[in-house]
């Protein structure tokens, strides 16, 4: 019984494993006949895609930089899921929450930066869970369907955004190009920002541990009489 249950279990687990790698392998391989049709080979340009993605240290940073936003707003989704609410509006939330990020680091310039991270963090999860929560009350109470209203809401969502930063929240010096004020280089964070951190970190241990152990000498050593 108990290796029957560990047997079902383990073809649950595989299933999580197994269908995302199948899924993948057939797109590569539908993508790659569509390259072969022009002429090129897929290998190459399977090759190239992984080098851009993964063949260097500044590859991984940036493919992390990017995906880190689209796996958390995946949450928009698993989340509701699990209420059996299927949503599909995860970019309103994006769109709303780097909004809100944004204009709470433009309040608090003065601030820390540690303390303005964790303000954008919070603002940011607030008002992206609190847009989608719009969707979980229409159907609730309304009886709207919530893909439905999950899907509108991003085109409101961005046009709020439209409205604000080609309106109030306009740099005058951006021209061509309509952007908010920049929040300023300390506030962002990059593995070079962690090294850094853990650098200075691990030197003033270094220091403190030196400083130690010369006063362990000195309190070792014999006083002259």
């Amino acid at each position: 019984m108990l290796r029957a249950a560990f047997l079902d279990r383990l073809r649950g687990t595989a299933e999580y494993i197994v269908i995302p790698l199948l899924a993948l392998v057939a797109a590569l391989i539908a993508f790659g006949i569509f390259v072969a049709l022009f002429g090129k080979n897929p290998l190459d340009l399977y090759f190239y895609m992984y080098q851009g993605a993964f063949g260097t240290w500044f590859s991984w940073q940036n493919t992390l930089t990017r995906a880190a936003p689209l796996i958390l707003t995946a949450l928009c989704t698993a989340l509701p899921a699990q209420l059996g609410l299927v949503i599909i509006g995860g970019e309103g939330a994006l769109l709303m929450g780097a909004l809100t990020a944004t204009s709470t680091a433009l309040l608090l310039q003065g601030a820390p930066a540690l303390v303005v991270q964790m303000a954008m963090a919070l603002a940011g999860m607030t008002v992206g869970g609190a847009w989608i929560a719009l969707s979980g009350g229409l159907q609730h109470y309304r009886g709207v369907n919530e893909t439905i209203s999950s899907l509108l809401l991003v085109y409101i969502a961005l046009a709020l955004l439209n409205h604000l930063v080609e309106g109030p929240m306009r740099d005058p010096a951006s021209l061509n190009k309509p952007s908010t004020s920049e929040i300023g280089a300390r506030l962002f964070v990059s593995p070079t920002t962690v090294r850094t951190h853990v650098s200075s970190v691990l030197k003033k241990l270094q220091v403190a541990d030196r400083d130690a152990a010369v006063r362990l000498l000195e309190a070792s050593s014999p006083q002259p009489r």
